[in-house]
């Protein structure tokens, strides 16, 4: 039986490419703004593109912060997708103006250090030993389009899960995190969707979990 999988649609873009890509892992998806959708699905995929404030205040307009908090309360599986992950950690910070996340990570979005703004283009990550996210995957580069990102992060258990694995990338002379897997809380900073077999194939991991 296929999973069931709503993409939550917040006025973000990019959404047809996620649900293609999704559907394509073997999944039932709907792309909705429903709560009660969203909350009650076998999987949530909140996706994000653009500027982190303007994102979270499309994520508050549809609740879904509160449908992302109640599907991890419940324990039921979530997958953020570049600014849908970074939408999880604290706070964000773009031009000064500070905007406050999910909070379901410690943690700050911040412009990038390096010469070239934005890290648009493939890149390799650094996946931790274990990683379910990963596995089965050789070739560990995907594909990225972002100017800001997680760039250091004190690592803790966030009770009732176990402490977070997380995922690092190196760009120039800047690093950050490109991805975190925390029991049912999954995200990646680059785009799975984008990433050709080696994003199918994270997809088809976070799939297999449901």
């Amino acid at each position: 039986m296929k999973a069931d999988v709503a993409v939550l649609d917040y006025g973000s873009g990019n959404l047809r490419s996620v649900v293609r890509a999704v559907e394509r892992g073997g999944a039932s998806v709907v792309l909705t703004a429903d709560f009660e959708t969203a909350a009650r699905a076998d999987g949530l995929v909140v996706p994000g593109v653009g500027a982190y404030a303007e994102c979270m205040r499309g994520l508050r307009a549809v609740q879904g912060d509160r449908i992302v908090g109640r599907r991890l309360a419940g324990a039921r599986p979530v997958l953020g997708i570049c600014v849908g992950m970074q939408a999880m950690f604290g706070q964000g910070i773009e031009h000064g103006m500070v905007s406050e996340g999910c909070a379901e990570w410690p943690g700050t979005v911040e412009r990038l250090e390096a010469d070239v703004i934005p890290h648009m283009g493939w890149n390799t990550v650094e996946a931790p030993t274990g990683s379910q996210m990963f596995a089965g995957i050789d070739d560990e580069r995907f594909y990225f389009a972002h100017s800001y990102g997680v760039r250091a992060w004190e690592l803790r258990a966030e009770p009732p899960f176990p402490s977070p694995q997380v995922t690092w990338t190196t760009y120039g002379p800047d690093r950050f995190v490109s991805a975190v897997e925390n029991g049912p809380l999954w995200a990646t900073q680059f785009h799975p969707e984008k990433s050709g077999d080696a994003g199918a194939a994270l997809l088809r991991n976070w799939l297999g979990q449901l």
